[in-house]
């Protein structure tokens, strides 16, 4: 399904009334997962500006040990410092890759902003070499601008 077709579906989710928010981001992690076949684990980390750290959220996917990051480790704790999209082609490649799985060739990391304030990121792995591009990052970028809009209000 293409990006296009995905976008709706999306918004749809995130405008539900029905559902709580970890059940609109559980539901957008499974609509990703199932529908683009190189997102093979799809979530959502939360910082704590407190603590420096971010904390795991919904997520589909491989159980993960890492259920809270510090700020600066790894590809998500350098996007809560940097508040900018980190796309890793060959994760091998990383020197501050925190290894998930020996079945992860590639990441994905789009800042969540509210506000103007990054509270978090969505964050994919891929079984695949190199497969994302500035399609995947706009439409990861969509997909934040609307699950931003269920924190506020």
């Amino acid at each position: 399904m293409k990006f296009q077709e995905l976008k709706p579906k999306v918004s749809a989710i995130t405008a539900d009334q029905n559902l709580t928010r970890d059940e609109k981001l559980l539901a957008v992690c499974q609509l990703l997962n199932e529908n683009i076949d190189y997102y093979n684990w799809v979530g959502f980390y939360f910082a704590n500006h407190d603590t420096q750290t971010l904390h795991l959220g919904p997520y589909v996917g491989a159980e993960t040990d890492h259920t809270i990051i510090p700020f600066g480790k790894g590809i998500c704790g350098q996007v809560a410092v940097s508040n900018t999209n980190f796309v890793v082609p060959d994760v091998k490649a990383q020197d501050n890759y925190i290894a998930c799985s020996f079945t992860v060739k590639s990441e994905i990391v789009v800042p969540l902003f509210v506000n103007g304030q990054n509270i978090g990121q969505i964050d994919i792995d891929s079984h695949v070499l190199d497969p994302f591009t500035t399609e995947d990052e706009k439409f990861l970028e969509f997909v934040n601008e609307e699950v931003a809009k269920t924190f506020i209000n």
